[in-house]
C-alpha cells in the first residue's frame, strides 16, 4: 500500500477542497464518479446520492460493506439582517468558536458565489469592552459579506436568500513532516483512503474473499448516512471514519484507531477482535479507543434495522470538527488494515 500513499493523500486534498456540507454533496459525488470512471470500477448511485462501488469476491453469497462519508459540516443562510449581515444555522455539530474568524463562501440557488467572514456581533476589542466574554452562541454570530451592502435589500439584490448553503474555507495543506491539516478530514481522509484502496484493487486485479462494497455516504453528519441502500447480503459493515486523539484518549494521529464503543454503544466484539489480531499479525500500528460523543455510519445502519456485524476504524484526526490534523502514517496504517481485512476470512 506504500506505493499508493501519495495517491491517497492527493485524493484527500482534492476532496477537502470540494465543498460538500450535508445536503450539498453533488459536486463531491461527481468527482468520485469521475475517478471511478477512470478506473473502470463498477458502481451505482442511490437516490440519496450515495456512491456504492462493488467488487466480485471468491464468495459472492456473503458481502462486506465498507463506508466513508463525503458530507461535511457547514451552514445555511437563516436570514438577512437590516444592516446587510447574515444570520446562519449550523449543519452538523461543531463549536461556534471553531469557525469564528473563518472565511466562508455562500452559494445562491442560482449558482452565484459570494465570500464573507464569520464573526461575532461584537468582533472588535477596540470597540466592545465585552468582546472577549460574549457567548459564542448562534444568536451572537453573523456573516459579514465581502460586498458593498448595508441593508437587507442590498443583499437580496445579490440573489442571496434563506436556505443558501455556506462553505467554510478548508485551509488544506501537507507539511514536510507528513501532517495533513484541513477542515473536513472528517471524513474526507477516509474517503481518500477508500479511493486509494479501489485503485489498488483495480490495478492489481484483487479478488476479495467476499463480495466487497465501498459505500460513500452523503448524510452521515446528520445521522442517517448508511440508514438505507446497504447491499442486502451484507453480513459485516465497517465504517471508516476518524479516530479522535486528545486528552484522556488512547488514539494517535499516526495509527489506525479501532473503536470499541461510542455514544451509540459497543461495536461487535468478535469483529473488533479480528481487526486487532490482523494489526498484530501484520505489524500495523493501531490503537483501540472509546469515544464518548461520537456516532458513525455503522450506528445509523444498526438503528435502521440492518442485521449486520459492525466495526469502526479510521486514522486519528486531532481537533475533530474544528481545524483538523492527521498524518500520513495514520492514513497508511488505516489503508493496510482495510486491505488485509478485505483479503481475510471471517470465522
Amino acid at each position: 500500500m506504500e506505493k499508493y500513499l501519495d495517491y491517497m493523500v492527493e485524493q484527500i486534498i482534492n476532496l477537502a477542497n470540494i465543498p460538500s456540507p450535508t445536503g450539498f454533496t453533488h459536486e463531491a459525488v461527481k468527482y468520485i464518479k469521475c475517478i471511478l470512471d477512470e478506473l473502470n470500477a463498477n458502481y451505482r448511485v442511490t437516490n440519496k446520492g450515495a456512491v456504492i462501488v462493488s467488487f466480485e469476491g471468491k464468495n459472492n453469497d456473503k458481502e462486506r460493506t465498507i463506508s466513508a462519508h463525503i458530507d461535511t459540516l457547514g451552514a445555511m443562510v437563516k436570514g438577512i439582517k437590516s444592516n446587510g449581515r447574515i444570520y446562519f444555522t449550523q449543519i452538523g455539530g461543531y463549536m461556534l468558536n471553531s469557525v469564528e474568524g473563518e472565511n466562508c463562501t455562500i452559494e445562491t440557488i442560482d449558482g452565484k458565489r459570494y465570500t464573507g467572514t464569520i464573526l461575532t456581533i461584537k468582533p472588535s476589542v477596540h470597540i466592545h469592552s465585552d468582546a472577549k466574554e460574549i457567548d459564542r452562541k448562534i444568536e451572537n454570530m453573523e456573516i459579514v459579506l465581502d460586498e458593498k451592502v448595508s441593508s437587507k435589500e442590498d443583499v437580496e439584490k445579490l440573489g442571496i436568500g434563506v436556505g443558501d448553503f455556506i462553505f467554510f474555507d478548508t485551509r488544506t495543506l501537507v507539511t514536510k513532516s507528513g501532517f495533513i491539516k484541513s477542515r473536513h478530514l472528517d471524513d474526507k481522509a477516509s474517503a481518500g483512503i477508500l479511493l486509494g484502496i479501489i485503485k489498488y484493487m483495480v490495478e492489481n486485479n484483487v479478488t476479495p474473499e467476499y463480495k466487497t462494497n465501498f459505500f460513500f455516504s452523503t448524510y452521515e453528519e446528520v445521522g442517517h448516512g448508511a440508514s438505507a441502500s446497504i447491499p442486502e447480503n451484507t453480513f459485516e459493515f465497517l465504517a471508516v471514519d476518524m479516530g479522535a486523539p486528545g486528552e484522556g484518549q488512547n488514539s494517535t494521529e499516526f495509527d489506525v484507531c479501532i473503536c470499541a464503543k461510542d455514544s451509540s454503544g459497543p461495536y461487535d466484539y468478535e469483529f473488533r477482535k479480528r481487526l486487532v489480531n490482523i494489526c498484530r499479525e501484520k505489524n500495523i500500528g493501531f490503537r483501540v479507543d472509546i469515544y464518548p460523543n461520537y456516532g458513525s455510519d455503522s450506528s445509523s445502519a444498526l438503528r435502521a434495522g440492518y442485521d449486520v456485524k459492525t466495526g469502526l476504524i479510521g486514522p486519528g484526526v486531532f481537533a475533530s470538527h474544528g481545524y483538523e490534523r492527521t498524518h500520513r502514517d495514520g492514513v497508511l496504517n488505516t489503508a493496510k488494515l482495510i486491505m488485509e481485512y478485505i483479503n481475510s476470512i471471517s470465522e
